[in-house]
């Protein structure tokens, strides 16, 4: 194909959305709109997430030393501690430094232990208990267990409903463009009857297709990242259980804009271009 023709073709594929202006808006609207769900279940699944990990860290495995240990085997404990897989940090404290923080509740020395994955809490606490030197193991076994149900549950929702609405946007940007095919049907039979080749035929509408996804992915996008900025800057107000449970856990939004953007852009690119082919292909038989 030649470039003068790609070019004739593909500014054909761009004035079509404005002849068919109604369509376009169409499958703009409820592409955005489908996509932004999309991005927002996925949001609330990566800050759940977020939430899990910055409970379970208010939430430490306490490893009591025994008594009796001299400083050989309270090192050697914590080098076991810190050595073992799934342990985020550890931190040793000293009897002087107990009595001083509890005023006497308790004075044997111990080490506070954070991991980076709570459902292991049971299973590592049982190892520690088996640690040469260790007196006790508290752990909150109980409520992390509950948290770790609570990530899971909504991840698994979250990811049903991202493929719920990623088949719902497919949908319906392949049926918005099967009606605005079928509409100029007469047009492609023509073109075929012509000698056009189903090259020439298919791309005015691939980048028709393409240009309606991008322009869905821009308005996704602004919505999504306006949206959660307005949720972030608005979470500080909150008080009460939100703080209890969010604290500093919600994901900020530098962490998170470029994955929207990028994502809106190259979903509805994706979406738009494949549902256009997909959709004339079988009008490409004359």
């Amino acid at each position: 194909m030649k470039i003068s023709t790609f070019g004739f073709l593909t500014r054909r594929g761009v004035r079509n959305l404005g002849k068919h202006w109604a369509m376009t808006i169409a499958c703009i609207a409820s592409l955005s709109v489908c996509m932004t769900l999309n991005i927002f279940a996925s949001l609330i699944e990566v800050n759940v997430d977020s939430m899990v990990s910055y409970l379970g860290s208010q939430n430490e495995m306490v490893v009591y030393v025994d008594p009796e240990a001299d400083d050989a085997t309270i090192q050697s404990v914590g080098n076991a501690l810190s050595g073992t897989a799934g342990v985020s940090r550890v931190q040793y404290m000293s009897k002087e430094d107990v009595l001083n923080q509890y005023k006497g509740y308790m004075s044997k020395a111990n080490y506070r232990v954070s991991l980076s994955d709570l459902s292991q809490m049971e299973t590592i606490s049982k190892q520690f208990e088996n640690i040469s030197g260790v007196y006790s193991v508290t752990a909150p076994i109980e409520m992390t267990r509950t948290f770790v149900e609570v990530q899971q549950a909504v991840t698994k929702v979250g990811r049903g409903l991202v493929l719920v609405l990623m088949a719902v946007s497919i949908i319906t940007v392949g049926t918005t463009i099967r009606l605005s095919v079928f509409a100029r049907r007469r047009e492609i039979e023509i073109m075929k009857y012509v000698g056009a080749t189903n090259r020439m035929v298919t791309l005015p509408f691939f980048v028709e297709g393409l240009t309606m996804g991008l322009l869905s992915g821009i308005l996704t996008a602004a919505a999504t990242i306006g949206g959660y900025a307005y949720i972030v800057q608005l979470s500080p107000t909150l008080g009460g259980l939100w703080q209890m449970l969010m604290g500093t856990a919600l994901v900020p939004l530098e962490n998170v804009w470029p994955t929207i953007l990028t994502y809106s852009l190259a979903g509805g690119a994706l979406v738009g271009g494949l549902g256009s082919m997909f959709s004339i292909r079988k009008h490409l038989n004359v």
